[in-house]
This record gives C-alpha cells, structure tokens and sequence, in this order.
C-alpha cells in the first residue's frame, strides 16, 4: 500500500517561482508515483494585496516596487531559462495588467471541493504568463477557470460569496501566522518546510528523508 504524502503550497498566480515550483513538484511526484499517494493543497498567499480590482499597469507596478523595469527583465534570464526546461514560455516583459489576485484565489479555494485546485491553479499560471490573458477582467478569469473543469455557470456566485472570501482571507491569515514571507513555500505533513522553486532532486530527497519518520 502506498504511503500518503499531504503538501500544502503557498503561492500566488503572480509569482512566476511558483509557477515553476508547480512544474518541478509535478516532476517528482511522477517520479515517486509508484511509493507515494501525493495530497496537495494550495493556500493563498497575496504578494500584492493593495492592488486595485481593477488591476494596475504590469511595468509601474514593477517599477514601483523592484525599481528599472530593463533591469527587472534582464534578471529573469535564469527564470526564463528554469522555465524553458519545464515547457513554460514566460512572456514576462509583455504582460500589460497586474491583477489583484484574492478572487483568483478564492476560485482555487472554490476549485478544492472539486479536486480541481491543481488544474485550476495551473490554469492561471499559464494564462498569465504564457498567453498574457488580463486577469483582472471577470470575464477572463471565469473562462480560464471554466476551462480547467469548474462549472461556468457556478463560478460567478462562488466569486461574489462572502462566505468564501472570509474563507480565503481566513486561510491567508494563517499562512501569514505561520511566520511565511515569501512564496512558494511548502507544507509536508504540517511537519516540514521547504520555502522557494525547489529542484525536483531536492523534493525527492525531501519525500525520501520524511518516509523515514512516517
């Protein structure tokens, strides 16, 4: 029988580290499939949180908080390279719209009951970085969520439930308790933490070393 191994991430849509993490935790969990039953969990965590609903212009966002908007692009040269070797094509430098991401997380919240958060979460990441699709319009984000498996005609209700935003700001709360700054951060087992986009070799050991005391 396999041993079951429960990871909760925090991240964000917007964080394209997470957007690789994602990407390298799927790799080791195929190349740990046949030992382990994997149970993932994502958590909210807003880099942004001031963000208008409407969304702000991606290089004055940038500029504002990391300073020359070249210089920001010419340091993710390493990212676009990890990125490369896990079949995502970052187009960083030509996303227009910086979205607030809390209803992006309250439909990954939504998605759970589905088991769809993965595919729903994955959705996201592509749309924003891949096909710059403006995720601050309403209209998108339900079309992107429709086309990870959510209902589309379910998805509205779930964006204006204020029992699910309380939901979400509650579970962010307490990812931000937690004393997690930065994302992605991993949970295994409510035991260990790994924080940052780490490489598949490292997840495996980490898998290997926590069998030990399971």
């Amino acid at each position: 029988m396999k041993k079951t191994i429960e990871i909760k991430i925090a991240s964000d849509v917007v964080c394209p580290w997470c957007f690789v993490g994602k990407r390298q935790l799927t790799q080791a969990m195929e190349l740990l499939k046949d030992e382990y039953h994997f149970e993932i969990t994502y958590l909210p965590f807003e880099l942004s949180p001031g963000i208008s609903a409407e969304g702000v212009n991606f290089k004055q966002h940038i500029t504002e908080k990391f300073g020359d908007f070249e210089q920001f692009i010419a340091r993710t040269s390493m990212l676009h390279e990890r990125g490369a070797a896990l079949a995502i094509d970052f187009q960083i430098a030509k996303i227009e719209v910086s979205p607030n991401t809390f209803p992006l997380h309250m439909i990954i919240q939504y998605a759970h009951q589905f088991g769809l958060q993965s595919a729903v979460t994955e959705a996201f990441f592509k749309a924003y970085f891949e096909d710059l699709i403006d995720l601050s319009k309403t209209e998108n984000v339900i079309a992107v969520a429709k086309s990870a498996g959510l209902d589309e005609e379910l998805i509205p209700a779930a964006l204006h439930s204020e029992a699910l935003a309380s939901q979400t700001k509650d579970l962010q709360d307490k990812v931000l308790a937690l004393g997690i700054t930065g994302v992605p951060f991993y949970i295994i087992d409510n035991q260990y933490g790994l924080s940052g986009a780490v490489p598949v070799a490292e997840l495996v050991a980490a898998s290997l070393i926590l069998n030990l005391f399971l």
